[in-house]
């Protein structure tokens, strides 16, 4: 599989609030439209699309693609957990880099409820959610009063505070800056300002973490549509960037076995997907100019600088006092808002990252324009699990 696939196009639609959203097959027509009209291409030149989603009946793919066209292509819906969408978009690449297609689609949505992603009735758990309870248990004890995420994320930002002795303002820290980068963006659902005593002086949710630092629920979509290097060449395709590398890891034994909250949380599977999407590339975490990394939680964030090797281990503390996660800096993090400010749609996060790496890389973000960019990475995880770090490079 050699072939060189490129992002003709990409597009999203402005998360909002549960319950203010259109349904979940029109946001996510909205967002296929808005990612054929960027490539310039019409949907009858699509060959085969995938669709992330994590809850919604069989078939939504289907429902949202019908939309476009009745052209009985393949339709393959993915369900990664939050993963989903970065998973589609995983698929779709190799559709094309196999050969077997020049133009495949990758859309994700989701319709979400009001409050905490999962609650604690244990009829609702899952075989695979109890193996995460169980770790969680075996760590850091149970609350089952408690929201499962935060505890997940509150445990590994517990034993992070523990393990390299800072204190919880550091990832107070990166919830202000996630604020002032969302500012900047039009798609941002959250874009006032915050200091970083309203963080701190926000509701406790769990562990360390306040309610400022906890990714809100929200409803969205996002596509993208990928391309041969040949077809663009071909058609004339203009502002196409380069997936130079792209890894989709799973668990090893390290998430369950390690007695770490932080490998529970898929520390490990983003450390594994970015060597390996790294290596695909030729490239390393000095070369990057802009990160859109998977920020569900604050403490996430600063778990994920280390394992995608922005800062040396234990280095977080230093890398966010400096500045090197902002404009400025070493390289710039999370320049939409992140999952904090924009909102985190299951299913359509990860190719939200795609569409603002993107944007960057071909000089139309705007007043959040990362000068220069030339290189960056979308990193995505789903708990159970599924990461994907993409490497996107322009041309």
């Amino acid at each position: 599989m050699s072939n060189k696939v490129l992002v003709a196009g990409v597009g999203m639609v402005k998360f909002t609030k549960p319950g203010k959203s259109e349904m979940y097959d029109v946001m996510g027509a909205q967002a296929i439209a808005s990612a054929l009209k960027d490539a310039g291409i019409e949907y009858g030149q699509v060959q085969q699309a995938y669709a992330g989603f994590v809850s919604g009946d069989t078939c939504s793919g289907q429902t949202a693609l019908y939309h476009a066209g009745l052209t009985q292509i393949p339709v393959i819906n993915v369900n990664n957990a939050c993963a989903s969408g970065s998973s589609a978009l995983f698929l779709a690449r190799q559709a094309v880099m196999s050969g077997v297609v020049d133009v495949a689609l990758a859309v994700g949505f989701e319709q979400m409820n009001p409050g905490a992603l999962a609650g604690s009735d244990a009829a609702a758990r899952t075989p695979i959610t109890v193996r995460i309870d169980e770790a969680t248990r075996r760590i850091r004890g149970w609350d089952e009063l408690a929201p499962t995420g935060p505890q997940y994320f509150g445990g590994a930002g517990a034993e992070y505070m523990e393990k390299y002795n800072v204190s919880a303002e550091l990832f107070g820290r990166v919830s202000v800056k996630a604020r002032s980068h969302a500012g900047r963006n039009p798609y941002a659902l959250f874009t006032d300002p915050l200091t970083l005593e309203q963080v701190m002086g926000s509701p406790a949710i769990f562990g360390p973490l306040t309610r400022l630092m906890c990714c809100p629920p929200t409803c969205g979509a996002a596509a993208t549509v990928v391309v041969s290097e040949a077809y663009a060449r071909k058609h004339g395709l203009a502002n196409c960037v380069e997936i130079a590398g792209m890894s989709l890891t799973t668990d090893g034994p390290q998430s369950y076995e390690s007695g770490s909250m932080i490998q529970v949380v898929g520390a490990g599977m983003t450390s594994l997907a970015a060597q390996q999407a790294y290596a695909q590339a030729g490239v390393g975490p000095q070369d990057l100019d802009l990160v859109e990394l998977h920020d569900c939680f604050s403490s996430n964030e600063i778990i994920s600088y280390e394992a995608l090797g922005l800062c040396a281990e234990g280095g977080s503390e230093r890398f966010v006092l400096d500045g090197d996660n902002t404009y400025g800096g070493k390289v710039v993090t999370n320049p939409s808002g992140g999952l904090l400010s924009k909102g985190h749609p299951l299913g359509a996060t990860g190719l939200a990252q795609i569409a603002e790496v993107s944007w960057h890389l071909r000089g139309l973000a705007g007043d959040r324009q990362v000068p220069g960019a030339r290189l960056g990475l979308q990193h995505n995880v789903g708990l159970g699990g599924a990461c994907v770090v993409t490497i996107l490079k322009k041309i």
